[in-house]
């Protein structure tokens, strides 16, 4: 049964914050809010956690996964990043994007796009996921917290405890999150390509 922590939006509590982090790097999934919707999330370098993700999500191997990272210095670390790149990502974090870009060795090949080599990437502009990465001291590996056949992701703490409870080992409640996905910007090809319109607007790439 899962856990649900409940957190101050503004000030997590650092011993409910070691806590949540020390279940994430035993291998636990949890859900928790982000800066656009619920997001799962668990340990990159848990090899279950795909499988244990694309049940919840019905979906296959195809599937992109993102990487949550804290800053751009991470982003760089596991994602090539050249300089236009680079400026582009400087501009528009942290916030609700989510950029495809191709990933580096220090990924786990199970975790890439199985033809094209890239994962997603991005930096939430949320005060408890920012906690969350410092403690952990390294990226999480999420993925949109929408049920199948859904029209929206879920948003409530407790709806997500109830529906889900027997599938994660963390819910974190720390107050209203919205149920907008991120803008996805793929990267990958040298010229920003919109993949979906979300959360994150869309003048920053001159996309209207």
């Amino acid at each position: 049964m899962a856990q649900l922590f409940t957190l101050h939006p503004e000030h997590p509590q650092p011993r409910l914050i070691k806590q949540a982090a020390e279940i994430i790097r035993d291998g636990g999934l949890a859900a928790l809010p982000t800066d656009s919707a619920y997001a799962l999330a668990g340990h990159l370098g848990d090899a279950g956690l795909l499988d244990r993700i694309r049940g919840i999500r019905g979906v296959d191997e195809r599937h992109l996964f993102t990487l949550v990272c804290r800053d751009l210095s991470e982003i760089a670390t596991y994602a090539r990043v050249d300089n236009a790149q680079f400026r582009l990502l400087k501009a528009a974090t942290p916030g609700s994007y989510t950029f495809i870009l191709e990933g580096t060795r220090e990924l786990p090949r199970r975790v890439l796009h199985p033809k094209r080599k890239t994962i997603g990437l991005r930096i939430p502009d949320h005060v408890l996921v920012q906690a969350l990465l410092a403690e952990l001291d390294e990226p999480m590996l999420t993925s949109t917290l929408i049920l199948p056949g859904a029209p929206a992701p879920l948003a409530d703490a407790h709806e997500i405890r109830e529906l889900l409870e027997k599938r994660l080992d963390l819910v974190i409640d720390a107050g209203p999150c919205g149920s907008e996905m991120t803008t996805i910007i793929n990267l990958s090809s040298g010229v920003p390509e919109l993949i979906r319109a979300g959360r994150g607007p869309l003048a920053p790439f001159g996309f209207s």
